[in-house]
């Protein structure tokens, strides 16, 4: 009894002693930290407190990376994908969020609060952030990248502790993992944008050379007044691009994708242009060339544009002179002053299809023009717009697709008249679109439809004449010259095809046989096109009268695809 009250007097002395030991340390450390607060420079005392933590954190299994919100003068991607990533991590331990809704966003934004905590699990292994919010002098403190930086007082910092030996976890696994998935919860929480250049700023920082707004188009391909096939078959382009990243870098092309819509105004380019955007969920880049002065500010542009967007030039034919390049090379001297500010050609082919179009990803190029005739052949060929889509006047299933979108009907007594009347007028997808608009009532839209057809087929039938008229009237002068020069010009060789166009076939299918397949039809269709486009062409020069007057040039020849080229583009 005696011995059990000794220990217990023995174990209450010890404590009493553990107590006023702590105690005196606490008081101690505490006098220490206030005289180093009040007399020592900031600086000293940032090396003492370093050297403390340093001396205690050689026997700590712990490891903390800091991650700051800036690399230098430029965003820190780790930093804000990690902010991202942990704004939809809260837990029941989470005591303060930070939340925020801009005017014309669609979410909100959900982070973390300074100094807030929290915890997340990956591959069984345990991490804690830590949001660090550091306090500076403002004055001190510039970024131009940071509009706020000359009012702020704090730099803000992420700070990620988690055991020693899961550091190449953390590097090879963990954070590409965080990357992954803020990408993806960016895209699902993405408004999506329209950008025009501002010209003002093209000479300074290359992320101010686009001007953002919010594009919120209503266009999808379930509204587009297309044909049905036509819709299809850009889908599945879309679809095929998209995924086959490694396909690009294994053939050695640049994963980008062209496109040329043409057709005359009002066939639904513009609409076609969005619904793509909608579908992707890809960024619009609006690029007016006619605004540019030289080649080099259409480099910086394409430098400046984000990945998985979408470039859109229309109207090329109006925006770039597509005189002969060998003219323009020998008058070069003399209009050097008017030329250096204006885009060229083969500026703008370089910016499509050279060394610099390769330094971006993912991106779609679009041209739109209401006159294919005018456009240069260099910049129609595949690998440059490698899809031309034909934007024609309204057909009979457009026009059902309209009528279900616009009057909520699949089918009505007048839609056969209609739809008769449709193929014997041309009339836009846009016209017929503005008179269904007119009246809530089916039978009442479709009737003063009916009404518009009739007076838009007389108004087509007198511009025909009208042109027939101008013609016969140019058919006039000597047309032996022509002739002649016809008959010999029809012996010379033709083009049958180039690699750029077997290159494209081969891109189009995963299977060899298909692929194959393809390129035997397309050799058969481009000479029979060669050949009738060339006669075609030296007929028209004869009917204008051309002959005697004025010689005709004949078509340069282009060597045909040698056996060699086209084997190492099936083996790639």
């Amino acid at each position: 009894m005696a011995s059990s009250s000794s220990s217990a007097e023995t174990n209450l002395a010890t404590a009493k002693t553990v107590l006023s030991t702590a105690a005196s340390v606490a008081a101690t450390a505490m006098l220490v930290r206030s005289i180093v607060q009040d007399f020592m420079p900031h600086e000293f005392q940032d090396l003492i407190f370093s050297g403390i933590r340093n001396f205690f954190n050689r026997f700590s299994t712990q490891m903390t990376m800091v991650i700051d919100e800036f690399d230098g003068l430029v965003n820190n991607q780790i930093y804000e994908a990690a902010e991202l990533y942990l704004g939809g991590k809260v837990s029941n331990s989470t005591q303060r969020l930070k939340v925020s809704k801009p005017e014309k966003e669609k979410s909100f934004t959900i982070a973390m609060e300074r100094d807030e905590t929290s915890s997340d699990v990956f591959d069984g292994v345990k991490f804690i952030w830590v949001l660090v919010c550091r306090q500076v002098e403002s004055k001190n403190f510039y970024n131009p990248r940071d509009l706020n930086s000359t009012l702020r007082s704090e730099v803000r910092s992420f700070e990620l502790t988690f055991h020693k030996k899961h550091l190449d976890l953390v590097l090879k696994s963990y954070l590409p993992h965080i990357l992954r998935e803020s990408k993806l919860a960016q895209q699902d929480k993405k408004t999506l944008k329209i950008f025009t250049v501002d010209y003002e700023n093209l000479y300074g920082n290359l992320a101010d050379a686009w001007i953002p707004t919010n594009l919120d188009h209503p266009s999808t391909f379930e509204t587009l007044a297309l044909d049905s096939e036509i819709k299809n078959f850009i889908l599945e382009d879309l679809e095929r691009f998209v995924r086959r990243k490694d396909y690009y870098r294994k053939v050695g092309k640049a994963w980008k994708r062209g496109y040329l819509l043409y057709g005359p105004p009002g066939t639904g380019k513009s609409s076609l242009i969005a619904a793509m955007a909608n579908y992707l969920n890809f960024d619009v880049y609006d690029l007016e060339l006619t605004e540019l002065r030289v080649n080099s500010e259409l480099r910086k542009l394409l430098i400046a544009m984000a990945n998985r967007s979408i470039l859109v030039v229309e109207d090329i034919d109006c925006t770039v002179d597509f005189e002969d390049r060998n003219k323009a090379a020998e008058s070069s001297s003399d209009s050097s002053s008017s030329n250096e500010k204006q885009v060229t050609l083969s500026g703008l082919l370089n910016f499509i299809d050279g060394l610099w179009s390769s330094c971006g990803d993912e991106r779609i190029i679009i041209f739109t023009t209401n006159h294919k005739e005018r456009l240069d052949p260099a910049l129609l060929r595949p690998g440059r717009m490698d899809v031309h889509v034909h934007m024609s006047y309204c057909t009979p299933c457009g026009f059902r697709l309209l009528a279900a979108n616009y009057l909520g009907i699949k089918d009505h007594e007048l839609f056969a008249e209609i739809e008769q009347q449709i193929k014997s007028t041309e009339v836009t997808p846009a016209e017929v679109a503005e008179e269904l608009i007119k009246s809530d009532d089916p039978e009442a839209a479709l009737k003063g439809l009916i009404e518009f057809l009739k007076v838009k087929e007389k108004e087509n039938e007198e511009a025909k004449a009208k042109k027939e008229n101008d013609a016969a009237e140019a058919n006039k002068g000597d047309k032996k010259g022509a002739e002649a020069k016809l008959g010999a010009e029809q012996g010379k060789s033709l083009t049958v095809v180039k690699e750029a166009e077997v290159a494209e076939k081969l891109i189009k299918s995963d299977h060899l046989e298909v692929a194959l397949q393809g390129i035997v039809d397309l050799l058969k269709v481009r000479k029979k096109e060669n050949v009738e486009a060339k006669t075609k062409k030296e007929k028209e020069r004869v009917e204008v009268g051309l002959g005697g007057e004025k010689e005709i040039e004949a078509e340069p020849e282009t060597k045909e695809l040698e056996s060699i080229a086209v084997y190492q583009l099936v083996e790639s």
